[in-house]
């Protein structure tokens, strides 16, 4: 059946159960109206199903569908609690649907009520729309996708497709430049998010100069849109290009200037920049390309030693329509991995491969505006440019492989040649080995891991990658377990290599699910990384840590794997953590005001913090060095954990049983 038949198909249906619905007697009326509201939950699964529900709303208001519940006087409604009813699930979810959209009519005055008028209305879905932006934006987080079906998902980012298209967004401003800021702060490998909010406000939203949260705005789209004066007067790049043949010295180097200096500021890369590079490097304009690329006296140093190589690379994988690589190579340059040669040849090496069938279909189903003229190894390549360039910048999308994740971050970091050369052979074999206790687990030859189904939005190294890791970290798990001890003890050292410390404690009991000596557990991460009581000792390498992921209400979620990177004492004296979280949102609210932060304490691009005290209130297991700790236990004060301890039992603790009893470390 053709898709446009199904769909009138179902149209014609829902008519059929609102006429049963209307003629239903007060004894009928129930179930009639059951059977209608599953109509509604089957229609919201498309734009056009949801247009089709809007223009219905009068008839359904006149009805009744609203009565009997608290949805019935629209003045009464909280903006603030639409999330929560949204995420539980049918028929809530399809009523409180039907709700917003009877909220929008009445904005548009296609539905005429004394309970609310239209700019109460306006200003009610602007709040909805405030609240509700992971689903705006199609970005879950790590709360929402645990509660959340797959369908009922689809289903809310319909309705807000819908709402965007037909609300004023002027009155959100401060929250959307709010929003695009901690996004790009965050210097995601993956830019669509940050770059649909900046299409959004450009095509929606209007700006005034003059009014600082709109300047705010202005900058984000002239990151994107017009960064330098000749893009602004030649808003296209066919234009901009020729623009480019006819310009002066003078004006080729404020090109590359401000060119350079936009993408340091904001972590986003223009159309107009790719076609700026390549016009620099195959024009004989080399000399302005570290004004383009903005480097410091260290990368100007590393492009002129590789010169030559990186004139081929830049020839190689730049393109207006994937120009964020060049932010790859920025950062490359400047932390000097060209100068390394077992960079240099796994990139060469790579642009030889033949790539497999199967991986190169992955890769280019993850392109959301596909350009033919770019291959899948083109794709590949830049996006591998950008993890090496920017490691924290990794996420795992909306699968359950933040160990994959965290894994291909530490490589990028401290083994980028062992990261590039597992690609080359993922890519080629669609396959990876790794050895576990004297055996070799294939991945080809494994059972499914974690993800049951891949979520595409990912960069094009992990989709290449977390396939096959993904299996090889479940079949080690499974391996490892009946020890009587948390697997991942044996597993993330054999999983991430040499950098992972021996010695491993976990609070967490898997064979009798209970919490076993957690002030004893507390001492030892203390005595680890607290440079009060571990003598000043920093962290060199990130240290993989479990914790229990917690909802705004504080309660248990699940598990989760984030690195610990490093542990600051602030200029307040107070000490500070900060962690890769590769959940691809460093902000959350985990109860408790417990709130990761990303921006004004400290961190560094694509880094989350906490208070120490806070983290460690999250965390169930880590690795350390038995050796050096042993002799700093004596050195943590009784009162230290208290309030450790209680956020801990307060919150996922509630979960547990817990036993005091001390046990030997």
């Amino acid at each position: 059946m053709k898709t446009q038949d199904l769909i009138s198909k179902r149209f014609d249906h829902f008519d059929y159960l609102f006429q049963e619905y209307r003629e239903s007697s007060n004894l009928t009326r129930p179930v009639k109206a059951s059977k209608l509201l599953s109509q509604v939950d089957s229609l919201s699964l498309s734009v056009e199903g949801i247009s089709f529900l809007y223009d219905q709303l009068p008839a359904l208001s006149a009805a009744g569908i609203f009565e009997q519940g608290p949805w019935s006087d629209p003045g009464k409604l909280v903006p603030t609690l639409v999330n929560g009813t949204l995420k539980a699930g049918h028929p809530t979810s399809s009523i409180e649907l039907l709700s917003e959209l009877r909220i929008l009519a009445i904005l548009k005055g296609e539905i005429d009520t004394t309970l609310m008028n239209p700019d109460d209305a306006e200003e009610f879905l602007e709040e909805v729309i405030v609240h509700n932006l992971e689903f705006v934006f199609q970005a879950p987080s790590e709360e929402t996708r645990t509660v959340m079906s797959e369908h009922e998902l689809s289903k809310v980012s319909c309705l807000f497709s819908y709402l965007l298209d037909k609300v004023n967004l002027s009155g959100i401003k401060e929250k959307l430049a709010e929003e695009i800021t901690m996004l790009c702060e965050q210097r995601p490998v993956v830019t669509s998010s940050a770059r649909s909010i900046i299409r959004l406000v450009k095509e929606k939203v209007k700006l005034d100069k003059q009014q600082a949260v709109d300047k705010v705005l202005i900058d984000y789209v002239d990151a994107l849109y017009a960064p330098t004066k000749g893009s602004r007067t030649h808003p296209d790049t066919k234009l901009y290009e020729a623009y480019l043949f006819n310009a002066t010295e003078r004006e080729l180097q404020a090109e590359a200037s401000d060119m350079g200096g936009t993408m340091r500021a904001f972590g986003l890369v223009s159309r107009f920049h790719a076609v700026l590079l390549q016009f620099l490097v195959q024009e004989g304009h080399e000399d302005l390309v570290p004004e383009a690329l903005d480097l410091s006296s260290t990368g100007r140093g590393e492009w002129e030693e590789h010169n030559k190589f990186l004139r081929k690379l830049i020839r190689r994988i730049v393109h207006p329509d994937h120009p964020n690589c060049i932010y790859g190579i920025s950062r490359m340059l400047e932390k000097g991995h060209f100068s390394r040669r077992p960079i240099r040849a796994g990139l060469d090496n790579l642009v030889l491969i033949k790539m497999n069938n199967k991986v190169e279909k992955r890769i280019l189903k993850s392109v959301e505006d596909l350009n033919p003229d770019i291959s899948a190894l083109q794709y590949l390549l830049g996006d591998l440019i950008q993890v090496l360039g920017s490691p924290l910048g990794v996420g795992q999308g909306s699968n359950p492989t933040c160990q994959s994740a965290r894994g291909i971050s530490m490589w990028s970091q401290h083994a980028p040649a062992k990261l590039i050369n597992m690609v080359i052979t993922a890519v080629t074999q669609n396959n990876l080995i790794f050895r576990f206790e004297g055996k070799d687990l294939e991945s080809s030859l494994l059972s499914q891991g974690l993800m049951t189904k891949l979520d595409y939005k990912l960069d094009a190294v992990s989709l290449v990658l977390v396939p096959h890791l993904d299996k090889i970290y479940n079949e080690m798990m499974r391996l490892a377990a009946g020890r009587f001890e948390d697997p991942h003890k044996w597993v993330n050292p054999a999983m991430y290599g040499q950098w992972i410390q021996i010695g491993f404690a976990s609070c967490y009991d898997y064979l009798s699910n209970s919490i076993h000596d957690f002030e004893g557990f507390q001492r030892i991460f203390h005595a680890s990384f607290h440079l009060d009581y571990n003598e000043g000792l920093r962290i060199i390498y990130p240290n993989p840590l479990g914790i229990f992921v917690t909802s705004s209400r504080g309660e248990m979620l699940g598990f989760h794997a984030i690195s610990l990177l490093r542990v600051v004492r602030r200029p307040d004296g107070s000490m500070r953590a900060y962690f890769l979280n590769p959940n691809n949102e460093g902000r959350q609210d985990w109860g408790q005001g417990i709130t990761p932060t990303v921006k004004g304490n400290g961190e560094k691009h694509g880094e989350s913090s906490l208070p120490f005290h806070q983290l460690a209130a999250r965390v169930y297991a880590f690795h350390y060095n038995s050796l050096e700790v042993k002799h700093k236990l004596e050195n943590i004060p009784a009162d230290a954990l208290g309030e450790v301890v209680e956020l801990a039992r307060d919150s996922w603790g509630k979960s547990y049983t817990w036993n005091e009893t001390p046990r030997q470390w």
